[in-house]
């Protein structure tokens, strides 16, 4: 069979959607791919089991809708699958009974957190043939197709049309075995278009990889991922060294992402750590992780920097600890500060997330989280971090306890693209996008820039770097404006 993995573009004044692989979805005004290492998972699964794979992303190769059109209808395939979030999904249901008048005899499959919460809604508005429910969708693709080709019976977890109809197979169960999944073929996924225009790439080319799927702790109520991943799994640390291993050889990769919702720790990080130094790969390649405050101590941090660790990512969230214990972030605030200091001792870049727009937060615990981000930055303990409008994506507890206390002002999905707050409160949409806009401002904060420069390392590398984070900040201060 034919299998196209795509990605058709959406054309919009609001900028560029940063949708692949991403737990939570923005428009940006300067370009940001990241390699959506799932779908890539998915489209290596397929070729491999004896598919024709066509990797079609028209968002990353920047075509217009009618050149996508004409890739696709080139490849002509039996099936496209298409991952969506919530606030594009309605473009996506437009797109594929658009794409159903040119390709009638295709069938369509959509999968993401997304539909992972309403697998139904998507029947009911689009002409949609499959949804694929839950992260493990590689899997389950390489299933639908075995049970096209050979009535092989369906796993849990995938939902489709029958006698005018929606059914499904039973509900997903993310068990299969990481150690299974063969390497990804970056070729057939064209890996070279997510290699530059990434934010968290100091040096290219970049690439990501997962080491697991998805987050150990798995509680965070605001996390749209949790509803794909019930159940943390890990790959073993030597195969993934054997990994980068490759791609260092092979493609000359000088960075690597790990995407993995927080990277293992405890006797793997020491394994993985060790393996990167016997080998010497921590000398030619930078790695970067997420990671959560309150579990890593300074000699775990020195042990990362030395097997080549450059870029901590770590969910900061709030300044407040009540509401770190509302979200279920199991982590307390004298723990972040002193865990960005751990990281930024040892020589890590920590990156920290930052949400605004909790209903239940005060005018004052808005200004305590801007206070902290600001020192943060000021201090060098926060080497970048970005800042979003807090979003309850459907599936998520946070959702079903918006919708509990009458928070949610709108269900148009549209809205839900960090453009508004979707969520009343006592503090208005004007004065959190206000407080957004000053926590990016601490970047030109004489402190901030300071630290900026006696960090540089690599003169033509950070120059670069410094300079994608200018056009990043540029846009993000126009996006909250």
């Amino acid at each position: 069979m034919k299998v196209a993995i795509a990605y058709p573009p959406i054309l919009s004044e609001k900028g560029v959607p940063l949708l692949s692989q991403n737990r939570q979805f923005q428009w940006f005004h300067t370009p940001t791919y990241i390699y959506p290492v799932v779908p890539a998972c998915a489209a290596t699964m397929a070729r491999q089991a004896g598919h024709d794979v066509f990797w079609l992303d028209g968002i990353a190769e920047e075509w217009s809708e009618m050149e996508f059109s004409v890739k696709l209808t080139a490849a002509n395939p039996d099936i496209v699958v298409i991952e969506a979030k919530t606030p594009i999904i309605k473009a996506y249901w437009r797109t594929i009974d658009g794409l159903k008048t040119i390709l009638p005899s295709a069938k369509f499959v959509l999968v993401g957190d997304h539909v992972t919460a309403l697998p139904a809604e998507s029947f009911e508005k689009s002409k949609v043939d499959y949804v694929l429910t839950g992260g493990d969708y590689d899997f389950l693709l390489v299933n639908l197709l075995e049970h096209l080709r050979s009535s092989k019976p369906l796993e849990p977890g995938i939902w489709y049309r029958k006698a005018g109809e929606v059914r499904s197979s039973g509900n997903f169960i993310c068990e299969h075995d990481l150690c299974d999944m063969p390497r990804i073929d970056r070729d057939l996924t064209h890996w070279k278009l997510y290699s530059e225009k990434n934010g968290n790439f100091r040096r290219t080319p970049g690439t990501y990889i997962m080491s697991g799927r998805d987050c150990w702790h798995g509680k965070c109520t605001f996390c749209s991922w949790t509803t794909l991943y019930p159940n943390f799994r890990m790959r073993d640390p030597v195969d993934v060294v054997d990994e980068i291993g490759d791609l260092i050889e092979r493609y000359q990769v000088r960075e690597i992402m790990d995407d993995t919702g927080t990277f293992p720790v405890g006797e793997w990080l020491k394994t993985f750590c060790h393996e990167m130094i016997a080998r010497g790969y921590n000398r030619r390649v930078s790695i970067d992780c997420n990671m959560r405050f309150g579990r890593l101590k300074l000699d775990d941090f020195r042990l990362m920097k030395t097997a080549g660790f450059r870029f901590v990512l770590f969910g900061l969230e709030s300044a407040n600890q009540a509401t770190l214990d509302r979200l279920n972030k199991g982590v307390k605030v004298n723990e972040i500060i002193e865990g960005a200091k751990a990281a930024s001792r040892a020589g890590l870049a920590t990156h920290v997330t930052v949400m605004l727009g909790y209903p239940w937060e005060t005018r004052d615990d808005v200004e305590r989280t801007v206070q902290l981000a600001r020192e943060m930055l000021k201090g060098g303990v926060a080497h970048t971090l970005q800042v979003t409008l807090m979003i309850p994506y459907p599936g998520t507890p946070l959702f079903r306890e918006a919708k509990e206390e009458g928070w949610l002002m709108t269900e148009d999905w549209d809205n839900f693209d960090m453009r508004m707050n979707v969520m009343r409160g006592e503090v208005s949409e004007d004065e959190i996008k206000a407080a957004i806009r000053n926590i990016y401002r601490g970047f030109f904060h004489p402190k901030t820039l300071w630290n900026r420069l006696i960090n540089t390392r690599r003169p033509m590398d950070d120059v670069k770097f410094y300079w994608r984070g200018f056009l990043s900040l540029a846009g993000h201060l126009r996006d909250f404006k």
